[in-house]
């Protein structure tokens, strides 16, 4: 137990408050029960300990640990929760609960218990709480999801600017006037290329030119251990979902062939479309449907994209520089909003607001005359009109 407390004490000497995630303030943390989600490498532990030193004046009544912790290898969450309590502990912080089996049930006892100890849990987005599964729990906790950086974010970490964050209907609506004094202060488009290539992640900072090897090992982490942990899938399944990111890697994903992926991968359809959403669920991939359609794990969606442009990157050295734009776009668009692919043009937000990504070149001519049509634009500083700046949609959260 007092292995926790020192490991806990110099992981909160060491926490720098200096930035702070979009998620931070978003949170209530009054909540008895909160559980957030995000994928590997986003700053949730940092998130955690970052509250713990802002807010408890005796940092005793916290206390945070990692369920990958030897320690737990032979105690469990109960003891430690027990412990804490009794000994004048009010809150207690899990990281990493996907580590941990039965978690779910374990957290369940533990807020039926002990009533005034407040819990917040972490895990991976390939945590999904079953409804079926763990009723009890998911009536009782608050579910936040953490992103990656967004290049908002990623300017105000790299102490270039701090700006706030635009609604996307202000950014439709007000886009020229906000470049217009952003650009006047800020030259975004030398940042932007940097941010797509290693931005998203905010341990880019203390890898350096290491970024993409430790990326990798993110990718290699999740299909080998955290795949397999939350679906009973065999050694073989782990090898074909390899093989699915790099078919997935070599092509521009706008239109998936799902004969010519199970005859690449010499395995059933069924299979494919598991391993699909299970990518998807791991913050790996993003798949986008129809307006129609809903995302079961039978259908096929029209497009698949990368999650963000950082995996793009890491993948598939020489991108596609549409399909990178276009993930760029998804990747910051989707934390809010509902995407679909549309008859005409590359992306529609909340079945209303439909997108063409290009160059800055880019014309209206394949969303012509349609209704709230907008072109988002690389390599522009400045829109007009309904012509916005790829990057001003980074500024989203």
């Amino acid at each position: 137990m007092e292995r926790l407390y020192k490991t806990y004490g110099r992981l909160l000497a060491k926490t720098d408050m200096r930035f702070v995630r979009y998620l931070f303030k978003k949170i209530n943390w009054e909540n008895s029960l909160i559980v957030i989600k995000g994928g590997r490498g986003v700053g949730k532990t940092t998130m955690l300990l970052q509250h713990i030193k802002q807010t408890f004046k005796n940092k005793e009544e916290a206390l945070y640990a990692s369920l990958d912790n030897i320690w737990f290898a032979n105690h469990s969450i109960l003891e430690l929760a027990e412990y804490h309590y009794t000994h004048g502990g009010t809150h207690l912080f899990l990281d990493e609960v996907h580590k941990y089996k039965n978690w779910q049930r374990e957290i369940k006892n533990i807020y039926d218990s002990y009533p005034s100890l407040h819990l917040v849990v972490t895990g991976s987005s390939m945590l999904k709480i079953d409804e079926s599964a763990t009723a009890d729990l998911s009536r009782r906790h608050r579910m936040y999801t953490l992103e990656g950086l967004s290049f908002r974010e990623y300017l105000e970490l790299e102490c270039i600017a701090s700006l706030p964050s635009y609604s996307l209907e202000e950014i439709l609506a007000n886009h020229f006037t906000l470049a217009s004094e952003i650009t006047a202060k800020v030259k975004v488009l030398r940042y932007f290329d940097h941010y797509l290539q290693t931005g998203f992640y905010p341990f880019y900072r203390e890898e350096g030119d290491g970024f993409t090897d430790r990326l990798q090992q993110v990718v290699d982490m999740v299909v080998t251990n955290e795949i397999p942990s939350v679906s009973n899938i065999e050694y073989d399944s782990v090898y074909k979902t390899r093989q699915l990111l790099t078919a997935l890697a070599e092509s521009t994903p706008y239109t998936l062939n799902i004969s010519a992926l199970c005859a690449n991968l010499q395995t059933s359809r069924g299979n494919v479309m598991k391993l699909l959403s299970l990518m998807d669920r791991a913050s790996l991939i993003r798949r986008i449907y129809t307006t129609e359609r809903a995302t079961k794990i039978m259908q096929k969606p029209e497009k698949i994209l990368f999650a963000n442009t950082n995996l793009m990157y890491c993948l598939t050295p020489n991108s596609d520089t549409g399909t990178m734009r276009e993930t760029f776009l998804a990747s910051q668009t989707g934390v809010s909003h509902k995407l679909s692919m549309p008859n005409d043009g590359d992306l529609l937000v909340d079945g209303k607001w439909l997108f063409e990504v290009g160059g800055k070149r880019k014309g209206f001519s394949q969303i012509k005359d349609l209704p709230d049509s907008y072109v988002a634009a690389d390599q522009l500083e400045i829109g007009h009109g309904n012509k916005i700046p790829l990057w001003m949609f980074g500024l989203l959260y």
